[in-house]
């Protein structure tokens, strides 16, 4: 198969779809990889790197997009990017459909098959592929919440760790998964004070038997929610429903009542965020402030970090990328239903269930998998 690699064009988006390990795999298979120049440079990689590893290089994103069977992507493709691609093209990259209608209707119109990482599962109903970045989102929202809560950031000057005499932040984490299990750790390894809200007890036990008096668990109601955050320092949102909108969980009211200074860190805001006053941001304007609160919404959080970002990712969406390139596409999805769960736009239609419920789309599951 013929495998493009563009370099990502969003605001401040430094990872790369394909490291140089990752393609030399390909290679080896025998697929052939187009990387447009300078795509790797974000994270360390040149030209040469890619070369070496058998890749052909394009000078231009034109090239890769008109010559490549299959685009590999990290960010969602921006809309002159959904114009490049082709019917029967297939695009391997995160979307997050959603809460992006426009987007949607692009890849829709384009007539690419177009495949998700953050829907794809596993055997135990994970989320493979949206795991590492939930790992690094996770991690860098305590270290970004923390540096907001500076006073030349617009915070109240607080230290989330206190000092000796001095009582440490207050930290609510709103979701027990896998972004807000790791900003949980961050924080009370830091020496806040940590409360994990989550609706599912079962999760709630793992992370008391796990951490002990190191972080309070609370069970999710709206009440509980209202209490914590009032009395929060700095709030995290890391709730997920797959392919989903993000419910909004915060509500303007309880930003209202929180200290003046506080911080809120959406890492939700890809699905549309779960704080009723949460709006997109990037890496080049990451904050603004609403009633009094800092609030940092970055859309690619991991973005900042992103020669770790891209290794991690590269690490996970590899095997896929490599079934998808030896069977194609259909076969590959076919083969491995977990593959198919990814699977959110094809022949101009949503073939995602929750992504068409959310866009008010039909849904059209696809045809050779319902074969």
């Amino acid at each position: 198969m013929l495998v493009g690699v563009p370099k990502e064009v969003k605001i401040h988006e430094y990872r790369v779809g394909l490291t140089p390990g990752s393609a030399a795999e390909l290679v080896a298979h025998g697929h052939t990889v187009f990387v447009e120049s300078g795509a790797g440079l974000g994270i360390g990689c040149a030209d040469t790197d890619y070369a070496a590893a058998g890749a052909t290089i394009l000078s231009t994103a034109d090239e890769v997009f008109e010559r490549a069977e299959m685009i590999v992507k990290v960010k969602e493709p921006q809309l002159f990017e959904c114009e490049k691609l082709r019917e029967g093209q297939l695009l391997f990259t995160y979307l997050h459909l959603a809460p992006d209608p426009d987007q949607a209707h692009a890849l829709m119109k384009s007539g690419a098959t177009a495949i998700a990482y953050e829907t794809v599962t596993d055997k135990r109903g994970h989320l493979p592929l949206l795991v590492p970045m939930s790992e690094v989102a996770g991690r860098m929202s305590i270290q970004v919440g923390a540096h907001c809560l500076e006073k030349e950031s617009g915070g109240a000057g607080v230290l989330l760790g206190g000092v000796p005499g001095v009582k440490p932040a207050n930290v609510t984490v709103i979701g027990g998964g896998v972004a807000g299990t790791s900003a949980a750790r961050m924080a009370f390894g830091l020496g806040a004070r940590v409360t994990i809200i989550d609706r599912s007890l079962d999760r709630l036990r793992e992370l008391d038997d796990l951490w002990g008096d190191k972080v309070t668990t609370r069970y999710s109601t709206k009440e509980t929610i209202s209490e914590c955050v009032i009395d929060s320092d700095l709030v995290i949102g890391s709730v997920l429903i797959p392919g989903a909108a993000a419910p909004k969980l915060v509500t303007r009211d309880m930003i209202k009542a929180m200290r003046p200074g506080s911080v809120v860190v959406d890492i939700a805001i890809d699905q549309g965020g779960c704080f009723e006053t949460s709006k997109p941001t990037t890496h080049a304007e990451p904050t603004y402030v609403t009633d009094d609160v800092v609030h940092y919404c970055v859309t690619n959080m991991p973005g900042a970090v992103a020669r770790t970002s891209a290794y991690a990712l590269n690490n996970a969406t590899l095997p896929f990328a490599l079934a998808l390139a030896n069977k194609g596409a259909e076969q590959a999805m076919a083969d491995d239903k977990h593959l198919a769960a990814g699977l959110n736009v094809y022949k101009g239609e949503i073939a995602h269930e929750a992504v068409a419920r959310d866009l008010g789309e039909i849904f059209h599951p696809a045809s050779f998998l319902a074969a």
